[in-house]
């Protein structure tokens, strides 16, 4: 049955009704998405991909309860933020930038760049990661949920029942303190972008 189905509302009808390979087109669908917004979240490849099985696994038994209000997609990220928020506050956030790169590896680089703009690349996301890491937990998951994954501010409102205008709050609030972070990791590179004409100008 589930082989016809293509529309997440039928495939969690069908996944209600017993069928568990409409579950598992479901995780198939939505696993490596929301492993890559945890591991921004979380700062670990191992804790995301341990949240991501239980937000499944939640998600499956919970299933009945989906009244199909938001997409399901939408309810999926809510029961994996909450247990990311839950989990977090577990556990000390992560402070190191060496920990970092091995928590969440190496990113994906623009198309056959050199050595050295892969590397340039690389140190950039990992300072990204590393400044996000230094935000509470309510700004980082704004700011992956707007910034990386792109939702809008309405399906993010519905993932962190917020309301909107709380969202846009919080998002101008964790933007600038983003900024901050980042300028304090990079101070050099901020202040050549800040003062573009000083770039390559010679000492009077």
């Amino acid at each position: 049955m589930s082989d016809v189905l293509t529309d997440d509302t039928q495939l969690v009808q069908a996944a209600v009704g017993g069928d568990k390979e409409a579950f598992g087109r479901l995780v198939e669908r939505y696993q490596d998405r929301v492993f890559n917004t945890l591991v921004r979240v979380l700062g670990s490849r191992d804790d995301a991909r341990d949240i991501v099985q239980d937000a499944f696994v939640q998600a499956f038994v919970k299933l009945d309860s989906f009244r199909g209000d938001a997409k399901f997609y939408t309810w999926l990220y809510r029961i994996a933020m909450n247990l990311a928020l839950s989990h977090r506050r577990r556990r000390r956030p992560t402070e190191s930038l060496d920990m970092t790169k091995e928590n969440v590896g190496e990113e994906p680089v623009a198309q056959q760049p050199t050595a050295a703009q892969e590397l340039i690349e690389r140190e950039r996301a990992e300072q990204l990661q590393l400044a996000l890491l230094k935000l509470n937990e309510e700004h980082r998951q704004i700011l992956v949920l707007r910034e990386l994954e792109s939702f809008s501010y309405e399906t993010i409102s519905d993932i962190l029942e917020l309301p909107v205008g709380t969202v846009r709050s919080r998002l101008f609030r964790a933007r600038i303190q983003l900024k901050e972070q980042l300028q304090a990791l990079l101070p050099d590179e901020m202040t050549n972008k800040a003062n573009p004409d000083r770039k390559g100008a010679g000492v009077e």
